[in-house]
């Protein structure tokens, strides 16, 4: 018996911004689930960069960390430098192709991996010394900020805006499909809706599932 998918929404286009840091593949989870419902749901999505180690820089955690959180802003200079240049229509194809290496190839090399996508989209070679400099990372932290202020710092990445109403994940492994993507949509909106709603945890049990297909 084939699902059927309920949808009891209107035809109102939806305004919704997520940030993402390339490196995160919970980020990764869940913009997947949102691509999922973007697909049966009127949503209009504005993908946005933020960073780990802008997130993490004035907090406790080791040396080791610190300095691969600070080697992975290559990816998110590079969606940005290809923001700035071309707009924002670059910035979801983008995040695709570098996630398909990162999460899905589990390519751990940013020197193979930053030139692969830039050719694989037919962008600029000269692109790749944003990724090496600072002289993006003003606009990294703008749009880092930007999603911050919305919900605090006590936060991680993903974080969503819907018409507004901004939150923290969810933190989804695997992606949910079909009417369980639309579920899971409506219920994580309508409790971020709820003002005095702050929080729902509880501990992971699996780590990143990813939808990979050989």
């Amino acid at each position: 018996m084939t699902e059927t998918t309920v949808d009891n929404t209107t035809d109102d286009r939806t305004a919704v911004e997520f940030w993402f840091d390339p490196n995160c593949p919970w980020a990764w989870m869940t913009s997947r689930w949102v691509g999922e419902v973007e697909q049966a749901r009127p949503l209009d999505v504005t993908w946005r960069v933020m960073s780990l180690f802008v997130l993490n820089e004035d907090q406790d955690v080791s040396d080791s960390y610190k300095e691969r959180l600070q080697a992975g802003q290559v990816y998110p200079r590079i969606v940005t430098a290809a923001l700035l240049r071309h707009g924002q229509d670059i910035v979801k194809p983008l995040y695709d192709a570098l996630g398909e290496h990162i999460h899905h190839r589990q390519e751990d090399d940013p020197e193979q991996v930053v030139p692969a996508v830039l050719e694989e989209l037919g962008l600029e070679a000269d692109l790749l010394e944003y990724a090496w400099t600072d002289e993006v990372d003003q606009a990294v932290r703008a749009s880092h900020e930007d999603g911050i202020d919305r919900v605090g710092q006590d936060v991680g990445t993903p974080v969503i805006a819907v018409e507004g109403t901004a939150f923290f994940g969810p933190v989804i492994s695997p992606a949910p499909k079909g009417q369980q993507a639309l579920d899971l949509w409506d219920g994580v909106v309508a409790a971020a809706r709820y003002p005095g709603f702050f929080e729902l945890k509880r501990s992971r049990t699996v780590g990143p599932i990813f939808d990979t297909t050989d």
